[in-house]
């Protein structure tokens, strides 16, 4: 059997700004090719976690390693998109000038980008469905579109994992849809790391969650139908039950119906 590639571990993990503790005691390893999303209250510590990994913020308690360095010697391996793609639509740059930056960071496009970097950067768009839309200005995209050019942009570093932050948050059903499944399609060959409050998300395209609130709580969940409680002959994943299911250890009997609506609607 091939020995599985540790991408992300982090061990013991405590964070605070000041006094105000964030994050405690956090423990959590990705594999490669692993389709991890990530959900919790908001003010639970999702975003901070991600700081962490990307090496924005340090922790004094607790260690974080992204193929076995620290994050900040393997940032190169890290492709990120952030929670918010709404840049100022007004200024004229084109899609392709946008997906470029993505190379910013190896080498200096004072003098403009050579050619194995425009394919590259083409290369990218084509991966996301946007080829077709590389002369475009940005400002004149969907947000779906915004989201897929943000995530050209990212892969044009050949990162191994991606990271996402709500990467649907303005984005209406549809184009929800085809994001997700362009990162399911991505996932063949990417590690896929999603901040979400998308129920979906878990039901469908994760093969591991992790739910935090300060603590985290985690669970493999590849084999769905094996995890989730199911209810008589629906076979269908309830969806109360499921985020009561993962802010714990383990998955407890159903409670009354109007406990867990209460319980659902604090956690969305």
């Amino acid at each position: 059997m091939r020995k599985k590639i540790s991408v992300i571990e982090i061990n013991n993990l405590s964070f605070a700004y000041d006094k105000d503790v964030i994050l405690e005691n956090i423990n959590l390893h990705v594999e490669a090719l692993d389709f991890l999303a990530i959900i919790g209250p908001n003010g639970g510590g999702k975003s901070t976690l991600l700081k962490l990994i990307l090496g924005i913020n340090q922790s004094k308690e607790g260690t974080i390693k992204v193929f076995d360095k620290s994050p900040k010697k393997n940032l190169s391996l890290i492709g990120y998109v952030p929670q918010n793609t709404n840049v100022n639509t007004d200024f004229p740059i084109k899609v392709i000038e946008v997906v470029l930056m993505g190379h910013v960071g190896s080498k200096n496009p004072i003098f403009g980008y050579g050619k194995d970097e425009i394919a590259c950067a083409m290369g990218a768009l084509a991966q996301v469905g946007m080829q077709e839309y590389s002369q475009s200005k940005i400002g004149s995209l969907s947000g779906g579109q915004r989201q897929r050019v943000m995530i050209a942009r990212a892969l044009c570093a050949h990162p191994q994992v991606l990271i996402l932050d709500e990467p649907t948050s303005s984005i209406d059903i549809k184009g929800q849809k085809e994001i997700y499944d362009l990162l399911k399609l991505l996932n063949k060959s990417i590690t896929i790391v999603v901040v979400s409050h998308d129920i979906s998300v878990i039901l469908e395209y994760a093969n591991k969650a992790a739910h935090i609130n300060k603590r985290l709580s985690y669970h493999d969940i590849s084999n769905k139908q094996a995890t989730f409680h199911t209810h008589n002959k629906s076979e269908h994943f309830c969806e109360i039950e499921l985020l009561q299911m993962l802010g714990s250890d383990s998955c407890e009997s159903c409670v009354s119906e109007n406990t867990q609506e209460k319980q659902w609607r604090k956690k969305i």
